[in-house]
């Protein structure tokens, strides 16, 4: 039973350490997109000038999006050991959605290295890369909207339940409504690097303390009893 719970403890720590650094490691390495995304013209000019690297990353990308539903479920995991049992219920599906929106965009993105490595004209790539737009924004806006209601669960689940300490749990808390909302803001630095560093500053101290405590301690009051005397 010991060596479950030390194999259960590892490989939460695992997840909450290993999807952030996956998915900040696509984001640094994706090239820098200019105004609201999509930007066509960007995009065109930068699957020309490396395909392989545009492939990588975005392929990248969707494994860190399914990475981070990983992470998710082992928060919940941990808060429902720790007595929260409703709003992580709540935030598990969206954040789910989210996620598997949220990779397919990168799959999107494939569209115009296709056309790239059969030889297009960069205007031929950025066109098709423009008859996308509309199906980019909608699984983008859509995707964003139902990560943010999960994450905000979350959010709100670990702030009442203080896990690791009060000051820790605001911490995580903020992070993880600045991650909910950059997804839903259409520009690259938001969401490449504000998202990146947030769900670093998120879920790498919920990994500490899930490894210094595999039981969880919370900062909530619990009824206690007395018994006076008649």
């Amino acid at each position: 039973m010991a060596s479950i719970d030390s194999n259960r403890t590892q490989w939460r720590t695992f997840i909450l350490v290993f999807a952030p650094a996956v998915l900040l490691a696509a984001f640094a390495t994706h090239s820098y997109l200019p105004g609201p995304l999509p930007n066509d013209a960007a995009v065109a000019e930068a699957v020309v000038d490396g395909t392989t690297r545009w492939g990588w990353v975005h392929l990248t990308t969707s494994v860190a999006s399914g990475l981070i539903v990983l992470a998710f479920l082992a928060v919940r995991s941990y808060l429902r050991e720790a007595g929260e049992d409703r709003l992580s219920a709540v935030g598990v599906p969206f954040v789910v959605i989210g996620s598997t929106l949220f990779a397919t965009l990168p799959g999107m993105e494939f569209a115009p290295l296709a056309a790239a490595e059969s030889g297009a004209a960069v205007t031929e790539i950025e066109a098709t890369q423009a008859a996308l737009a509309p199906w980019f924004r909608l699984v983008l806006i859509s995707g964003a909207v139902a990560f943010a209601i999960g994450v905000l669960a979350f959010a709100r689940a670990i702030f009442v339940t203080t896990v690791g300490g009060p000051a820790l749990s605001r911490v995580v808390a903020v992070a993880l409504i600045v991650m909910a909302l950059s997804r839903v803001v259409p520009l690259a630095a938001v969401q490449f690097y504000v998202q990146g560093v947030a769900t670093i500053v998120a879920l790498w101290p919920l990994a500490y303390v899930m490894r210094s405590q595999p039981a969880p301690h919370t900062g909530q009051s619990r009824p206690s009893l007395t018994f006076r005397g008649a």
